[in-house]
């Protein structure tokens, strides 16, 4: 039995590394997206800068680690064989909860994670224990868990929710009040002071502040404590006077400093604080098995109160650890798909919404505006008139594809969102509190949006949507923790020799099909037949781009309609699931189309203003088209899921025969619109009376049927739909190829 506390080591060294780079996959936004959104230097400079920040922040994990330690439990009321139980417990749903939220694409805690992982385990092998006793009762389970110290990070974790936020929101709407959105003006009048000042904030806070995390405090302690006040006046005309230089000598806002340092000790602060996170259970679980070791006493007797003792830092398993964070950084694909969501979230401009609005969204936007207009009433006139000036946008006409390209915001916010989220971490690092540096940089973002009114009326409704979705994630995370974790450890307790293996091999299996799913789900997102909104100024620019478009729809309404045929023929419901899912892609990609209409209109040359009509008409005709095939494929899944009676043979035949006109009816619309051969829709055009008549000959057919022969309401109703959605789909489709033709014909 003692080979399995071995293996569990050596697992759980393992697990560390897996931890590692999930939870870097997801945390990477927390310092990132400041300086990806604003695009103030290169990727490469601000990965550089980040790589350095986690690096020197390894050191300041030290302190932390007490808190996986004995910060939720008791480890005294605990024998060795039960915390192995815990930890190994800990690190298998911990790395899978993370992987599932990066998979999602969602940014989560991976603090949350940790503390309720190790507080559901640890409370249900209490329970265990209570079971087995017999004097102690559920009323004792306080004396196992360690219920001060778990109530102190559990309230700091969720108070950091709000405190970021504010304080976000508040620095932000001072920020743009001095500088406007108009930054270049301010920039030369008060950049400078504002450089020194967030310089300051960052070299005091995360450098100096941070240092009592560190075994190097000691050192230090004698020349820092009690010369604060000069410490920051000194670094302040320190940085200021840099500032005024730097500008000088380059020409260029020393907010781009202020961005690369920020991102540095931002990365510095996360590595400081979140360490502990990935690695503090191995290390723990390591630390018992040496004393365990050491005692020669049973596993099941050997109590656990070694751990209340403090344990000296290990600087090079920490360097170690801080490498394999670097290299995650780096070649992470996952931690790109979360840092998307923030990105969109908090970007200033139009973009593609994530999320769908909700009730609670739509009542919170409500309320806010009618708070606002209350707000506005009562407000002298004078002072409105100042504070709209400050936050009036310069009105640059951009397609939301457009925009997602240009920055995401200016580089006053992201200075903001650096300065605050980092002194913010830092302080709790200091005060030994891990608090979630997701939910601080997160919200710090969210709050700065708000203040810089990024959610207009256009799109607050989806941003606090987007917002609230994230946030209902991490109360998830938490509970989703707790569960999981409780029922791992029940389940290893119960026969630790089988279960161990069996749940790694299931944690490994999760892991690779998460890899797959998001592998394919990259592939798709960069499909050559996804469609894109038409960017060009002219009429016969719009044509051409409107081509490929249109040769996107035909080649792909032609695998709908055929697959919804042959879903329905074979009643294969796995085939009509996919082809919902693809029909409701393509419709979501012409409503996108369309909802890009206004800068579309906005780019057009004054002389090919009549180019709106043509655009208009053929998206509208493009949502016609995918309609009938949504309606088409929705009812063939209805009827095969419903399991109602199956078509006969005589009427699946007679639906191939209009499918297999309908591919050679697409095939040669793509090959025209691939080639640019317009002279060939005329061509087209004149295949419509004999389409027309197979349809409706088809449908003839089964009003005949129903009167005489047909016993099925299901199955005549279902047929008349298809027929019927067929003939509007081949009108909506010949309308389209009629304006195509007329609109190039009138320009050859």
């Amino acid at each position: 039995m003692e080979n399995i506390y071995l293996f569990m080591i050596i697992a759980l060294a393992i697990l560390a590394i897996a931890d590692l780079i999930v939870g870097v996959s997801n945390d990477a936004i927390n310092f990132l997206n400041s300086a990806v959104g604003s695009k103030a230097i290169s990727l490469r400079t601000i990965m550089i800068f980040a790589s350095l920040g986690i690096f020197a922040g390894a050191v300041y994990s030290s302190g932390l680690m007490e808190v996986a330690r004995k910060g939720i439990f008791i480890p005294a009321m605990f024998n060795f064989d039960e915390i192995m139980y815990i930890f190994m417990a800990v690190m298998i749903t911990d790395i899978l909860l993370l992987d599932f939220f990066n998979t999602l694409g969602l940014p989560t805690s991976t603090t949350v994670s940790i503390v309720f992982n190790l507080l559901g385990a640890a409370v249900v092998m209490s329970l265990i224990k209570i079971g087995l006793s017999e004097t102690q009762t559920f009323a004792d389970l306080g004396e196992y868990i360690n219920t001060k110290k778990a109530g102190q990070i559990i309230k700091g974790i969720f108070m950091s929710v709000f405190i970021a936020f504010t304080v976000g929101a508040i620095v932000q709407w001072i920020s743009r009040l001095l500088f406007t959105f108009q930054i270049e003006r301010r920039i030369k009048s008060f950049g400078a002071i504002f450089g020194a000042v967030a310089l300051t904030a960052i070299t005091y806070f995360i450098f100096l502040k941070g240092l009592k995390g560190t075994p190097y405090y000691k050192a230090l302690k004698g020349s820092i404590e009690g010369n604060e006040l000069y410490i920051i006046l000194m670094s302040f005309v320190a940085w200021l006077i840099f500032s005024y230089v730097f500008q000088a000598i380059t020409k260029k806002t020393v907010l781009l400093v202020v961005i690369g340092v920020g991102t540095f000790g931002l990365a510095l602060a996360f590595a400081g604080n979140d360490l502990v996170n990935f690695i503090g259970v191995p290390m723990a679980a390591y630390h018992s098995y040496e004393a365990w070791i050491a005692s020669g006493i049973d596993a099941s007797s050997f109590s656990m109160e070694v751990l209340d003792k403090k344990v000296p830092a290990e600087p090079f398993l920490l360097f170690i650890s801080g490498g394999i964070m670097v290299l995650t950084l780096w070649f992470s694909k996952k931690a790109k798909t979360v840092a998307e969501t923030e990105i969109s979230l908090s970007r200033q401009s139009e973009t593609h919404e994530k999320f769908e609005p909700n009730l609670l969204s739509r009542v919170i936007v409500k309320g806010t505006s009618q708070l606002s207009t209350y707000f506005s009433r009562i407000m002298p006139d004078s002072v409105k008139g100042k504070i709209e000036k400050s936050f009036k946008t310069p009105e640059i006409q951009l397609t939301k594809d457009q925009s997602i390209e240009a920055p995401a915001f200016d580089l006053i916010r992201a200075s903001v969102n650096l300065m605050v989220a980092g002194i913010l971490i830092a302080i709790a690092t200091t005060m030994k509190l891990p608090l979630s540096t997701t939910y601080v940089t997160f919200m710090v973002a969210m709050g700065t949006s708000f203040a810089d009114r990024a959610w207009g009326r256009e799109s607050a409704v989806y941003r606090v949507s987007g917002v609230l979705n994230v946030i209902g994630g991490w109360f998830g995370t938490a509970l989703g923790a707790f569960i999981a974790s409780g029922i791992v450890v029940f389940l290893i307790n119960w026969n630790p020799a089988v279960i161990t293996p069996i749940l790694l091999l299931l944690t490994v299996i999760l892991l690779y099909r998460n890899y797959l799913a998001h592998k394919n789900g990259d592939s798709n997102t960069i499909s050559l037949d996804t469609l894109k909104s038409s960017e060009s100024s002219s009429i016969q620019g719009v044509i051409n781009e409107s081509a490929q478009n249109i040769s996107a729809v035909m080649k792909r309404g032609k695998n709908i309609y055929t697959n919804a045929i042959n879903g329905l023929a074979l009643e294969d419901i796995g085939v009509l699931k996919k082809n919902k899912k693809q029909i409701v892609k393509l419709s979501s990609e012409v409503d996108e189309l369309r909802d890009n209409i206004f800068y579309f209109i906005k780019n057009l040359d004054d002389s090919s203003i009549h180019a709106s009509n043509f655009y208009i008409n053929i998206l509208g005709y493009l949502h016609d088209m995918s309609q009938s095939l949504e309606y088409t494929t929705k009812v063939c899944y209805k009827h095969v899921n419903n399991n109602h009676k199956k078509l006969k043979f005589s009427q699946y035949k007679e639906l191939k025969e209009i499918d297999t006109r309908f591919e050679v009816f697409f095939d040669n619309m793509q090959t025209a619109f691939d080639t640019k051969s317009f002279d060939q829709i005329g061509a087209i055009i004149s295949t419509k009376q004999e389409i027309t008549d197979l349809v409706l000959d088809k449908i003839q057919k089964q009003v005949e049927r129903t009167r005489k022969e047909e016993s099925s309401p299901k199955n005549t109703t279902l047929y008349f739909n298809i027929l019927v959605e067929t003939k509007d789909l081949l009108n909506a489709t010949m309308s389209l190829l009629e304006e195509y033709y007329n609109a190039h014909d009138s320009i050859v």
